[in-house]
């Protein structure tokens, strides 16, 4: 139980993004409803800068189905390296774009972990994204309140920032990514406090992105604990399918 712990936590209080998944090209039927999907192997499921499949590869897939007026509702699984080797999140919220090229997120993500007990953990979020020039940023605020099960008393927020530049007449994209959690737990730090960060590229081809980048965090070093908990940087490849 206490590496389920440790791994939970560190997923909303840790340091990102990080897996790289190919989001689905969409299918939009008479009534509105648009189905996406995708389905990705990397070399190290990398949640806010923490490995969640001790820094081994790991499988994943999904499926979202929105309606055109901006409500969405999907899940997400990984194989993991905890909680009988699975996780599935269920999500659903609301988009709508509140001004030219300026995009409104708000929902919510329930992570599970099937066959383990007081282990789930829900976390609002909302989010800002839109285009700048070449540039496609986006800013992220998720919260895990307290009073949950699997976090006791404990409480977290996190906060992100993605860039994304497409080279033109290329199939390359340039990537940068910076996150910031601070929580009541000491976990990712002494202090409760820890920063993630990535820089990668991806590589696009029809339904298929190839994706490389180096993920850290600024988890202390002492006594191994940074590459204990799977905190240390690594290079992380993807290769994911979308429909």
């Amino acid at each position: 139980m206490k590496k389920l712990s440790r791994a939970c936590l560190g997923m909303l209080l840790a340091a990102v993004a990080v897996p790289s998944t190919a989001y689905a090209e969409e299918e939009e039927d008479s009534d509105g409803i648009t189905i996406s999907g995708s389905a990705t192997v990397v070399s190290d499921y990398r949640f806010r800068g923490f490995s969640q499949s001790n820094e081994e590869a790991a499988i994943q897939g999904g499926i979202t189905l929105s309606h055109d007026v901006g409500f969405y509702i999907g899940t997400w699984g990984s194989s993991i390296g905890f909680a009988n080797g699975t996780e599935i999140d269920v999500f659903a919220g609301y988009s709508t774009e509140v001004t030219s090229g300026l995009t409104a997120d708000i929902g919510a993500t329930l992570y599970l972990y099937p066959g383990t007990s007081n282990s789930s953990v829900i976390e609002p979020y909302f989010s800002l994204s839109g285009d700048v020039g070449p540039a496609s940023i986006k800013g992220l605020v998720a919260w895990a309140p307290g009073g949950q099960d699997s976090l006791g008393d404990a409480s977290g927020v996190y906060l992100a920032g993605d860039i994304g530049v497409a080279i033109p007449d290329t199939p390359v994209t340039l990537k940068g990514h910076v996150g910031y959690a601070k929580s009541d737990s000491f976990l990712g730090g002494l202090d409760g406090e820890v920063f993630d960060y990535s820089v990668g590229v991806d590589f696009s081809y029809k339904m298929l992105t190839l994706g490389v980048a180096y993920v850290n965090t600024d988890a202390p070093k002492f006594g191994g604990f940074k590459e204990a908990v799977g905190a240390d940087g690594a290079v992380i490849f993807s290769l994911g399918a979308s429909f």
